[in-house]
């Protein structure tokens, strides 16, 4: 009975110490939901409110949950030396921490109209996607191409290889983040081509969705990233 009661002792502390508020005293960092800098209904009509609510608070929010929860399993396998186990967790946290990146970065590509939403970018940006694509028009044309024709689920991206000091654009599959390209890219926009980014309001017609989601974006944060990292 003294054995039993023991072991369960050890358990509760175990998942104790695996628990949000502890983590983060003991200084292990716990992921939470980023708020939007704009309300969900701002976006409309490019993209519905009811879309916004439930990409935000459901999907993204399960992306952090499970990536919360993958790290504190990793935290406990790497604290008993299972190395099977710490492998057998890098898809789940390249999943739903690749979703956690992503779409952190996506709320921030987009404005409302009344906020710059969709106004095209100038200065160092708008030069650097004339000198690379010949027109922002182009660039358009070819992300929406790109976007359209990626099978499945995913991600089409705006990117500045910092390597060869130009504007790239890549896709990533599912929610694999830029990173996992293997190289120097720095993410300066990127649009979310899963289905539940715009299938109540598009049905399956992703071109449409693609189309219409330029009159949201944010330029003026892409331009931002981009003369950081060019500075």
């Amino acid at each position: 009975m003294a054995i039993r009661t023991l072991a369960s002792k050890q358990t509760l502390i175990r998942c104790a110490a695996a628990s949000p508020v502890l983590r983060q005293a003991r200084g292990l960092q716990t992921f939470s939901l980023p708020d939007l800098p704009y309300d969900y209904g701002e976006l409309e009509p490019a993209i519905s409110g009811e879309i916004m609510k439930i990409h935000h608070q459901k999907h993204h929010q399960t992306y952090i949950t499970n990536y919360n929860k993958a790290l504190e399993q990793l935290e406990e396998a790497m604290a008993k030396g299972d190395s099977s186990k710490v492998v057998g967790l890098q898809s789940a946290i390249k999943f739903n921490g690749g979703g956690h990146v992503n779409h952190s970065i996506f709320w921030k590509n987009l404005a409302p109209a009344h906020k710059g939403g969709g106004e095209p970018p100038h200065a160092a940006l708008g030069w650097a996607i004339d000198t690379n694509f010949g027109s922002l028009e182009t660039l358009v044309k070819i992300i929406n191409a790109e976007g359209a024709a990626l099978q499945g689920s995913g991600w089409v991206w705006l990117a500045l290889d910092k390597e060869l000091k130009k504007l790239r654009i890549e896709t990533t599959a599912n929610q694999d983040p830029l990173v996992t390209k293997g190289l120097q890219l720095v993410p300066l926009l990127g649009i979310d081509v899963w289905e539940h980014a715009y299938y109540l309001q598009y049905k399956n017609v992703r071109p449409d969705y693609l189309s219409n989601i330029w009159k949201v974006i944010n330029w003026k944060y892409a331009s931002e990233v981009y003369e950081k990292e060019v500075a």
